[in-house]
């Protein structure tokens, strides 16, 4: 007796009829090749960067050769190492203080209930909104009033300005995904407010901490204009301002522009790899929670 057996309609171990994997795995493969596209497109000004940092002024003229003169003699166009450590100075300070404000606010707003709270987290939350352009000039006018331009002061609070109203926002959506029993128990246990934050909350804060220093890390060390404005000692200016500068000039070498531009780059590129997976937790918190 023969025994007719009906071909499998499913792929074996997962499930899947044989029809629905081919559209998926033809679906990935283009979505890989739109990625490879993609990261050509972003990596190839980074490229023509490096190649024309490795050339002199005469080689990046006649279009052959290689040379580390741009990279040896960029010391002695521009104060390199002084620049980095001033937008050095900048980010740190800056970060320091969003941070210091962000954290118990966010608290403060995901936990304690207090009138018209919901009105002033949008009045902070609103100022997101307003872009840089528009409060330039008055912000401006106010630190030179508060003769704050001479240094980093001014500069940094300009900065600490433009970044709290996102670490506000920012720490409230995470604060308000961790449980108020565990709030409610350190306030039991004696350690009020100050103390729950501390000990309880600000250690599983940690994405969040994160996510907020590289974001405003990298937002700060590229900035141009807030360092341009404020800050009028040449020797105080960050990286950036250097480095425009140095290419508004009549006579600007090309491979030294590029060779300064790459060390500028990098610190941003480090930080950003070196934090990506708390950076990528941080910004899905408001997904998995």
């Amino acid at each position: 007796m023969t025994t007719l057996v009906a071909p499998p309609t499913e792929s074996e171990g997962t499930g899947e009829p044989r029809a629905m994997k081919k559209p998926r795995k033809v679906g990935r493969w283009i979505l890989f090749g739109a990625m490879v596209i993609v990261g050509i497109v972003m990596l190839y000004p980074f490229w023509v960067m490096v190649i024309t940092s490795l050339k002199s002024e005469s080689q990046f003229l006649s279009g052959g050769g290689f040379s580390w003169l741009s990279w040896t003699s960029l010391t002695s166009v521009i104060p390199i190492g002084q620049e980095v450590l001033s937008s050095t100075i900048l980010c740190s300070a800056s970060i320091f203080i969003i941070l210091c404000v962000g954290l118990p606010a966010g608290f403060a707003f995901s936990k304690l209930r207090f009138r018209s709270s919901t009105a002033v987290f949008l009045v902070i939350v609103s100022a997101m909104m307003v872009p840089l352009q528009a409060i330039l000039m008055p912000e401006f006018v106010n630190v030179t009033r508060l003769h704050l331009t001479g240094g980093y002061t001014g500069a940094i609070l300009v900065y600490a300005a433009l970044g709290t109203p996102f670490s506000v926002f920012l720490f409230t959506t995470y604060f308000r995904g961790v449980p108020d029993e565990l709030i409610e128990a350190g306030i039991v246990d004696g350690l009020g407010y100050f103390g729950a934050m501390w000990r309880l909350v600000l250690p599983i804060a940690v994405p969040a901490i994160a996510t907020v220093t590289v974001l405003q890390f990298i937002q700060i060390w590229d900035d141009l204009l807030v360092g341009l404005l404020f800050i009028q000692n040449t020797s105080d200016r960050p990286i950036t301002v250097g480095l425009a500068v140095l290419a508004a000039g009549r006579t600007t070498s090309i491979p030294g522009l590029m060779a300064g531009s790459i060390i500028s780059a990098l610190p941003a590129m480090l930080v950003y790899l070196g934090f990506q997976r708390y950076l990528v937790k941080g910004l899905t918190m408001g997904i998995d929670r």
